[in-house]
């Protein structure tokens, strides 16, 4: 008698919730933030705008989730018993991925913010800011709710994004933002049009001004039918 195979999901995406909760449902996409903007966020900056900063940005969170993984197969504390139900117990829980995700990326974005490296430094520049603390902790209550995580170590998650976060700045602010000159120049980044932004206060602002500049200059050659 053949023995079909044990299946598993790919954790980060198969989110449960009880059939009929209305706030399980909509923790249910909370909860799916880090995915959001692993793949929208991070791979379409990287693909359209090709900024060194956010490049460096990616590789923090990359060396964060692995860090991560490392302490959990070290410590090996399982996830609450809520996990059987959910289809996650092959996977351990503390801390979680989740909360330390979305805690490293807030508390990046706003030392960004602080130090007017942002894409964006006009008088709504700390909505952003506002806005990704609140998902940070909205996450981190849905993997309660849910039952994917404790209290503990949803708390353990967030804590060690929240130190990897404000390292992995004070890293690149102090070491390695003054080598992006330099690296802007290299032949990859010439070939693959990868560029320095960090010098201009607001990114949005200046791209925006030397756009309508450019199609000033060009306003000549065209006509609208």
């Amino acid at each position: 008698m053949n023995v079909a195979p044990l299946l598993e999901t790919v954790e980060w995406t198969d989110v449960r919730y009880t059939k009929g909760d209305h706030l399980g449902h909509f923790l249910a996409w909370i909860s799916l933030v880090p995915v959001f903007i692993s793949f929208a966020g991070f791979l379409s900056h990287l693909i359209f705008r090709r900024e060194l900063q956010g490049l460096f940005f990616f590789l923090g969170h990359v060396i964060s989730m692995l860090s991560t993984n490392f302490i959990k197969d070290i410590v090996k504390q399982a996830r609450p018993q809520t996990c059987a139900m959910l289809g996650v117990c092959h996977s351990y829980g503390w801390p979680s991925n989740h909360s330390q995700f979305t805690t490293f990326f807030a508390s990046y974005v706003s030392l960004l913010t602080y130090r007017r490296l942002g894409l964006c430094n006009g008088k709504f520049k700390w909505v952003g800011v506002a806005l990704a603390w609140c998902l940070a902790f909205l996450t981190m209550y849905s993997r309660v709710y849910l039952g994917y995580h404790t209290f503990d170590q949803v708390v353990a998650g967030a804590f060690l994004g929240f130190v990897l976060g404000i390292f992995w700045f004070w890293l690149g602010y102090s070491f390695i933002f003054c080598c992006f000159p330099a690296i802007e120049n290299c032949k990859l980044c010439r070939m693959f049009c990868i560029k320095d932004t960090s010098h201009i206060p607001d990114v949005m602002k200046f791209e925006y001004e030397n756009s309508k500049a450019a199609r000033k200059a060009k306003a000549t050659g065209y006509k609208c039918l």
